[in-house]
């Protein structure tokens, strides 16, 4: 008698925290096949970066610097040889190779020729907007200053204002990729946050939903015995 009325407990234990855990569960499986409907490479738009040629480092001349710097980068853009500076957490410059003088902060023209040359193909800017740092876009994840060049089929590039590098490369299907991520670990808004307490929250639900769920199923079994 007592365990029938213990089962009759967790039936209805079972029924309340599934209502909870409904929302939770159907986010989670759909967002998760959404996610697997593509390889990642395609996501990252892998197939849509032009190949990077080597460079000829036979007559590259180092840069005269005035202060300590913690990395020095050698990097190809758009086709010339170009020093990258990595002074500390805020500070980057750029050099020529060819002659080692500074080359300053990246403009309008050439932040456009230097994302149109990050892609493969003959893709032409349709738009080109710069962000300060502390106003980057949620799609780029990096507190750089930037230049954010539009495509007209929805890719947009990434270019660091001050380095020139490639900071991103972001499809349609990447950002809807994000949406759902953000989704599936229950921080749409930041979607990077994977450990806090909502999340944990309806996980719990899930799992007690599921072992009540499981015990009465075995219950179940042995009553039509």
């Amino acid at each position: 008698m007592a365990a029938r009325h213990l089962m009759r407990r967790f039936a209805r234990w079972h029924i309340w925290l599934g209502w909870l855990a409904a929302v939770p569960l159907v986010l989670w499986t759909a967002s998760g096949l959404f996610m697997t409907m593509r390889p990642i490479d395609a996501v990252r738009g892998t197939d849509l970066r032009a190949e990077v040629p080597t460079l000829n480092t036979a007559k590259l001349v180092m840069p005269s610097l005035l202060q300590p710097v913690r990395k020095l980068t050698l990097v190809n853009e758009g086709g010339r040889p170009v020093w990258v500076g990595d002074f500390d957490a805020q500070s980057n410059a750029r050099f020529s190779a060819t002659d080692g003088k500074p080359l300053g902060p990246v403009g309008v023209i050439e932040a456009r020729y230097l994302a149109e040359t990050a892609l493969a193909g003959d893709a032409r800017v349709t738009a080109i907007r710069r962000f300060a740092a502390d106003q980057a876009p949620l799609e780029l994840r990096r507190g750089r200053p930037s230049w954010q060049a539009q495509f007209a089929d929805g890719t947009h590039v990434y270019i660091d204002a001050e380095t020139g590098e490639v900071l991103a490369l972001r499809t349609r299907f990447w950002r809807a990729f994000d949406f759902m991520w953000g989704l599936h670990i229950m921080d749409p808004m930041g979607r990077e946050n994977t450990s806090h307490f909502l999340l944990w929250l309806f996980s719990a639900a899930a799992l007690v939903t599921s072992l009540f769920g499981t015990t009465l199923l075995f219950r179940r079994r042995r009553g039509l015995k």
